[in-house]
């Protein structure tokens, strides 16, 4: 596979052909996109993903055979470095609750425009968060465990170093790595570092999954965010 050095590969899984077409000549226009791999269903999708391990993986709700969900929850426990973003139609809450709570580490509506989706691409494969304003809102309020709960079962010191907490806590405020870096009075290629760190501490491959963990972990709270 040496021909895809330094491009990131994905694979697009989504039931309609059509869109799969489209889908993938928008991002193989850029350079540096290499779309490896197409399902038409979720259990091809894990499948796929296993033969081709891509970087990312655009996944769709509605497939036969097996859902988004349950695909997007498969892919990220067998193959936990891929990234998965959510293309879809739908921008119902349970929807995004249910792929962020199965590792997804972005969600998109399938109206963005084609630049917003290669953005989108690169920013998870970087390990940023990508989700729009109003989802971001939601998410939080919904993986804050309900006030008057005691929650600091885990404390974050075991597992995160303060300078982590540091980058962790910003970053679920949707700050990008540069604001950050800005905020902490650090260079970018440090906050990238710190974040790679909590990752592999963690387990997780994207900047959401590591803020769904840390808010159900209660280690963040709404004063840390709002």
């Amino acid at each position: 596979m040496g021909w895809h050095l330094g491009k990131i590969k994905i694979l697009i899984a989504d039931d309609h052909a059509v869109v799969r077409e489209g889908t993938r000549q928008i991002l193989e226009q850029e350079p540096d996109l290499d779309v490896v791999a197409e399902a038409g269903d979720g259990e091809e999708a894990v499948r796929l993903a296993g033969n081709f391990k891509p970087d990312v993986a655009i996944i769709d709700i509605a497939m036969p055979r097996l859902d988004g969900i349950q695909a997007t929850r498969q892919i990220k426990t067998l193959y936990p470095s891929i990234a998965v973003l959510i293309l879809t139609a739908y921008d119902d809450d349970q929807f995004v609750f249910s792929f962020l709570g199965a590792g997804a580490a972005g969600y998109l509506l399938k109206s963005v425009r084609g630049r917003e989706l290669i953005d989108a691409v690169r920013a998870i494969y970087a390990g940023e968060s990508v989700l729009q304003p109003a989802i971001a809102r939601k998410v939080l309020s919904h993986f804050m465990p309900a006030r008057g709960k005691p929650t600091r079962q885990e404390v974050p010191a075991a597992l995160l170093s303060e300078r982590e907490m540091d980058v962790l806590k910003p970053a679920t405020k949707g700050l990008s790595n540069q604001d950050i870096a800005e905020e902490l009075f650090v260079s970018l290629r440090t906050v990238q570092g710190h974040l790679n760190h909590i990752f592999n501490k963690l387990h997780v491959s994207s900047r959401t999954e590591a803020v769904v963990r840390a808010l159900k972990k209660g280690w963040v709270n709404l004063d840390d965010v709002s």
